[in-house]
């Protein structure tokens, strides 16, 4: 009978929670079957994502998606998940969470319809904050692919991320020529005064007041952003050398 387990975790996962929780209940199925490891519902154990709204369920089925791209799972790529676990549910639950994302990374994963999902239900700054996050993953090798690239571009669009708003973000991972003010989201030939506009536009829009309600964990991302948005700025203005 258990090896019915991850299609009836599947298949409630997804009844409940859509695309995602149909991901991880056939994970946590899987994982009922392979080993004796129990999780309990309603416990602080409860994997993520059977709430359509869930992000921390989405972060995770898009972080397999984009390790996926080039068919290659780094060491780095786990230790950048196994590091996320630690800061969300602490050491004691990250055996678990590992456990559950090596089994999602098994799956064949349609980026449209988690996508989709995910642009239904979690606000435009949580988006920002998860293309952010992926191309902290895309980069902790040191590099961000182009097949990583291109998932990443793909998700950005389905999700409803503003192309500006993508290459603001490619730009603080990516070093390009005038990088500084594709952060900032305005021309290099733009005036001064625009400048200082656009600085105090992306300081509202990065401010990490806007995920505060995501939880502390992901304090440390938001505010990592909004540093580059200093720098992008502050390396702008001595480059013009404006006061």
């Amino acid at each position: 009978m258990s090896s019915w387990n991850k299609w009836i975790f599947g298949g409630l996962g997804w009844a409940v929670g859509g695309p995602i929780g149909g991901i991880l209940g056939f994970a946590l199925g899987s994982i009922t079957e392979e080993s004796s490891l129990k999780i309990q519902t309603g416990s602080p154990n409860t994997p993520p994502g059977f709430l359509a709204n869930d992000f921390s369920a989405a972060l995770l089925v898009l972080c397999a998606a984009v390790m996926k791209a080039d068919q290659r799972i780094l060491k780095s790529e786990l230790d950048f998940v196994r590091n996320f676990f630690n800061r969300q549910f602490g050491e004691a639950h990250t055996q678990e969470r590992m456990l559950l994302f090596r089994e999602i990374l098994k799956q064949d994963i349609q980026i449209g319809q988690v996508s989709q999902q995910i642009r239904q239900y979690v606000d435009p700054p949580s988006r920002l904050e998860l293309i952010h996050l992926l191309f902290g993953l895309a980069s902790s090798d040191g590099a961000v692919g182009q097949e990583e690239l291109n998932v990443i571009s793909q998700i950005s669009h389905l999700i409803g991320v503003s192309q500006a708003d993508f290459n603001s973000i490619k730009a603080m991972f990516i070093v390009e020529v005038d990088s500084s003010y594709k952060i900032l989201e305005v021309e290099k030939t733009a005036t001064n005064d625009e400048v200082k506009k656009a600085y105090r536009r992306m300081a509202v829009k990065y401010h990490p007041d806007k995920v505060h309600h995501l939880g502390p964990e992901y304090q440390k991302d938001a505010q990592d952003k909004f540093k580059k948005i200093n720098e992008a700025y502050e390396k702008v203005k001595k480059e013009r050398g404006i006061v």
